[in-house]
C-alpha cells in the first residue's frame, strides 16, 4: 500500500477528505517519532507498541578485511505487534 492509498483508505474510513486524512497521518507519525525519540513508549491497542530499544556496545568484524572493530552502544526504534494484530495476519 502506498501513502496515497493509505490516505484514501483513512479518509474513507473516518469520513474525512484526503487533505484532512493526510494531516492526521502525518501528525500521528510525528507524534510517534518524537515520543519514541524522547525515550517513551507509544501503545496503540490492537496494533502494537513502538519503543526505544538499547543496543549495547559490542565487538564486530569488518567483512572486507576481517579486522575487529568496536561498535558503539546505540538506541534504535522497535515495534512489538499486539496479539490481535499477529492473529489477524497469521489467519488465526
Amino acid at each position: 500500500m502506498t501513502k496515497d492509498e493509505l490516505v484514501q483508505s483513512v479518509a474513507a474510513g473516518a469520513g474525512l477528505n484526503n487533505a484532512e486524512a493526510d494531516r492526521a497521518i502525518k501528525a500521528l507519525a510525528e507524534t510517534i517519532r518524537s515520543t519514541v525519540a524522547g525515550g517513551d513508549k507509544v501503545q496503540i491497542p490492537g496494533l502494537g507498541t513502538f519503543e526505544p530499544r538499547e543496543r549495547s556496545a559490542r565487538t564486530g568484524r569488518n567483512p572486507q578485511t576481517g579486522a575487529t572493530i568496536e561498535i558503539a552502544a546505540t538506541t534504535a526504534p522497535g515495534f512489538k505487534a499486539a496479539t490481535a494484530f499477529k492473529n489477524q495476519v497469521s489467519g488465526k
